[in-house]
């Protein structure tokens, strides 16, 4: 089962980290991977977003989300809906000296024929959660 952790301390205080990963609509800011992405239904958990990632060639390929965990100020989960590998994410939040620091959490279980696309799909989650770099400075920034 591919999975991948990465965490990083941002200097801004565990409210103003939380609220803006509880908006989904906030990542095309700071995942490069991410085409468009946008609220379609509900709000807080069961909040479903239509997402659209890049594929091999860049092609789109659709990968819907569904919140499933929002503990204000500690954890956001969340579950993809379509496309061919969907993976569980969960952003947890603890407060430190001077920030917050928010760990980022991947995996996705591969069945049958999907196993063999494991490094492939190892690779990528790789590449998302190291782009916490990107998550602090455009948070920072702010």
């Amino acid at each position: 089962m591919p999975s991948a952790t990465s965490e990083i301390v941002i200097d801004r205080a565990r409210e103003e980290v939380f609220a803006f990963l509880a908006d989904p609509e906030n990542d095309p800011q700071w995942r490069s991977g991410v085409l468009d992405l946008k609220r379609v239904t509900g709000s807080g958990i069961g909040a479903r977003y239509t997402q659209g990632v890049k594929g091999p060639g860049g092609r789109r390929i659709p990968a819907d989300i569904e919140i499933t965990e929002l503990t204000p100020g500690e954890a956001i989960a969340f579950h993809t809906l379509t496309g061919p590998v969907r993976p569980r994410g969960r952003y947890r939040l603890a407060a430190v000296d001077g920030g917050t620091r928010v760990r980022f959490e991947l995996e996705a279980d591969l069945k049958g024929l999907k196993r063999l696309i494991a490094p492939m799909v190892q690779k990528t989650m790789n590449n998302e959660v190291r782009q916490l770099d990107s998550l602090k400075r455009v948070i920072e920034e702010r």
